[in-house]
Parts: C-alpha cells; structure tokens; sequence
C-alpha cells in the first residue's frame, strides 16, 4: 500500500473524505500513479495534486478512476458533488444582481448636468428645533404625570403582569436518545438508524449520529452524551475506533467505519 503523504489539516472534512476514498481505489487496484494516468487519460502529475488534496478532481476524473478500478461510481459522485459545494462555496454575482432592476447612476461628464449642492441649514433655525424638541419633551413628561396621578394626588403604579410575554411559549425539548444495543445477523444495532453507508461528519446532527454514538460507547470508544450532535468527543471517540480497526484515521463515519461499528 502506497505511503501517501498526510493531508493538510484545514482541508474541509468532505473533501478529505473524497481524497481517502480515491486514495483507497488507488491502493485497491494496485495501479502505479503512471499506469492510472495512461488509463484514465489524466497526467501523473494531475492525479499527484488530486490525489494529495490540492486541487480537486474534476467529475470526469472520478468517473474514470471508478471505471478503471472496477467501483461504483454513483457512491464516489455523490461524494464528489459534496466535495464540490465544499470546494467552491456559494459566490453571488453581483454583476447579475446590478443587471437585474438596477438604477443606473447619472453620467457626470453629460452636458448640463451638475451634482446637487447640498446647503447647511443656518444656525439659529437648528437653535430653534432643539429648543422646540425640548419643550415638547417637557410638556409630554407633565401630562404622563398628570396622568398617573389619582384623585388625592398620589401616583398610581402601573400593576404588574405575571403573564408571560406574548408568543412566548415553553422551551422545546432537547431530543432523546435511548440505546437498545442489539445484534442482528451478526451486527450490532442501537435502535435509532439501520443505516451502513450514511456519511457522518463534523457539524452532523440526528438518528444515525446517535446510533453511531451507541455502537461506539459498546465498542469501548465513550462519545460523550448520546445527543446525536457530531460533535469534537465523537470525532474522536471515531478517531480512536479507526485506529484500532487498522482504518483511515479522518474522524468521519463512512462506510468502512460503518462495518466497524456494526461489526
């Protein structure tokens, strides 16, 4: 098996994923980088940069490692698709934004036209705003005064509400969940997701975060809380478990760290 360099540390989880599953074909199919170029129509030193996380890989690419290594290449281009959005992010084009009902801005080199001047208000008609503000301040102070008060001149206090505030309702719970550890024709099973190939990683919420959480605690790789929050004590417990299982040590749950848990 090939002694690949490790991948950089801030290369996004999804990514990486992708990487490892192309690294692992690579491996599988005993091919040299050479002879993966020659059959797949990409030079060596294309595959060396996807192959090592710095560029990635285009569509066709996958398509031709999955073709030549004899994989299945739906699996390998929904993990290129998630690799993608990761790749590139969203960008807005504000050149269609400024197309579309935008006002256009007046030339100022047009014959006739000048830019508006804006003139200062003089200073004693400031003066008088303010000193009107204020006396309409005051006068509106006197009559809340007034107001409040009751017939032997005592203010009266506003009576507090015990109600809650409008629209505020009770606080919706946190998810639970409960681990029903099970072994069914020969693997193990938590009760909360049966799946065997869902891609869980860092920031992942839900039934198969808590199941993979169950089945690490029974393996001896304590999580933390069973939350079904893809938290850092999952990764790790993750971490833990790949290494013992002689897997990839990348902290995301695929479908090799699947068959590890469920063993």
């Amino acid at each position: 098996m090939s002694r690949w360099k490790a991948l950089l540390p801030d290369l996004d989880p999804r990514v990486r994923h992708l990487v490892v599953c192309l690294r692992r074909l690579k491996d599988h199919s005993g091919l040299s980088m050479r002879q993966l170029a020659a059959k797949t129509g990409y030079s060596t030193s294309s595959w060396e940069r996807y192959l090592g996380g710095r560029s990635l890989p285009p569509r066709e690419a996958v398509e031709a490692i999955a073709s030549v290594t004899g994989d299945d290449p739906t699996r390998l281009l929904a993990l290129w698709e998630v690799a993608a959005a990761a790749w590139t992010g969203r960008r807005t084009s504000t050149t269609a934004a400024a197309g579309d009902g935008a006002e256009a801005v007046p030339e100022t080199t047009s014959a006739g036209w000048e830019p508006p001047v804006r003139r200062r208000p003089p200073r004693g008609v400031l003066a008088a705003g303010v000193v009107a503000f204020l006396l309409v301040t005051a006068s509106a102070v006197v009559l809340v005064v007034r107001l409040a008060e009751d017939d032997d001149g005592r203010m009266q206090r506003p009576p507090v509400s015990s109600a809650a505030p409008a629209g505020a309702g009770p606080a919706s719970p946190a998810p639970s969940y409960a681990c029903r550890i099970e072994r069914i024709d020969g693997r193990w099973y938590a009760g909360l997701s049966r799946t065997r190939d869902a891609i869980l990683l860092s920031g992942n919420a839900g039934a198969p975060v808590a199941e993979a959480q169950c089945l690490l605690r029974r393996a001896g790789f304590p999580p933390g809380d069973v939350d079904g929050i893809y938290g850092p004590r999952t990764e790790r417990a993750v971490q833990r478990l790949q290494q013992k299982a002689g897997l990839v040590v990348d902290g995301i749950v695929g479908p090799h760290t699947w068959g590890a848990l469920r063993g």
